[in-house]
């Protein structure tokens, strides 16, 4: 059983139960009460299993102190026990949060600058560069005299780059490798194993972390790579990349990548049934308001939306 299979409800509760135990709190009473609680069924034993693999994310702190963390981080934005315990919950229900990246969920937590799901926000950068934090994106800033850097440890970032009269180089890190901007506005998205470089305006290089030579994207191109290798280069209508204005532009795009990409940007569990998963679809749809979106799907093609909660939806064809 993966955790897109698991009730809510259950995972709801091994979230609370997660905080309860390594709160400081935890009487013996509350380790008998979690191991009744899992042993109620394999659902709840899974649930739980999730619970301690989510820990084992936070493996370069002990686990009281990874909860700490998220509950400092949580308390810093000004959320309610509930709203941790949901956050939490959603953190299960996600399924594994990926090996691929070498940076922890906890530095994601504490980054200098941060966006939660469907947020998006503005930067000013110490040189006057303007930065875009793009939905549940993560980012350090490390200026000095040398470079100006920018960690983006999760996420998408649109960054303008302004001139800096020390002419040090502007770097965007990510978990496989750099992007060096020659004076530019591009984009750098990580998705799973890969970063994704779209240049708008100017060049930008791009390495691989464990390759010595890199390559050069003009505007109008974009590429993904891994640690060590290169995908092919594309190019693309840089007027079809509109999330900053908080929109989706999609051109015969197949519907299960168009819901992935609506799923980025709303809580929960967003599920495409394989029957209409290759069904194309053209159009504009808002980020802002994904419910509207998926309203102008189910209008407009043979789709039902179905769900179990606001935070568990399924796209099904309609009968």
């Amino acid at each position: 059983m993966n955790a897109s299979m698991i009730n809510p409800q259950i995972l709801g509760e091994a979230a609370d139960w997660l905080v309860q135990l390594h709160s400081g709190t935890a009487t013996p009473s509350d380790h008998q009460a979690i191991a009744l609680w899992r042993n109620r069924s394999a659902e709840h034993a899974q649930a739980w299993q999730r619970a301690e693999a989510l820990l084992g994310e936070f493996r370069s702190v002990p686990a009281h102190l990874a909860i700490q963390t998220l509950q400092r981080a949580a308390r810093k934005e000004g959320l309610s026990r509930r709203q941790t315990l949901t956050r939490l919950g959603l953190l299960l229900m996600a399924g594994p949060l990926g090996i691929a990246s070498q940076h922890v969920p906890w530095q994601q937590w504490t980054a200098d600058q941060r966006t939660a799901v469907g947020e998006q926000k503005n930067l000013q950068l110490p040189d006057g560069s303007q930065v875009l934090l793009n939905t549940e994106s993560a980012v350090d800033i490390a200026f000095n005299l040398h470079e100006r850097r920018l960690v983006l440890l999760n996420g998408e970032v649109m960054i303008n780059t302004a001139k800096d009269p020390g002419a040090r180089p502007f770097i965007v890190e990510t978990p496989q490798g750099i992007a060096r901007a020659l004076g530019t506005r591009f984009c750098v998205r990580i998705n799973g194993s890969r970063s994704l470089v779209s240049v708008l305006e100017g060049r930008v290089e791009i390495t691989p972390e464990l390759l010595q030579q890199g390559t050069t994207l003009n505007a109008g191109e974009r590429q993904s790579f891994k640690l060590n290798r290169f995908d092919a280069p594309e190019s693309f209508d840089s007027s079809a990349l509109a999330w900053d204005k908080g929109m989706l532009l999609a051109n015969n795009m197949r519907l299960d990548e168009l819901l992935g990409e609506l799923s980025r940007y709303r809580p929960g569990v967003l599920r495409c049934h394989a029957e209409v998963a290759g069904l194309r679809v053209s159009g504009a749809f808002s980020l802002r308001d994904t419910d509207a979106s998926l309203r102008l799907l189910s209008d407009t093609l043979p789709l039902k939306i179905s769900s179990l909660t606001r935070y568990w939806l399924s796209v099904e064809p309609r009968v």
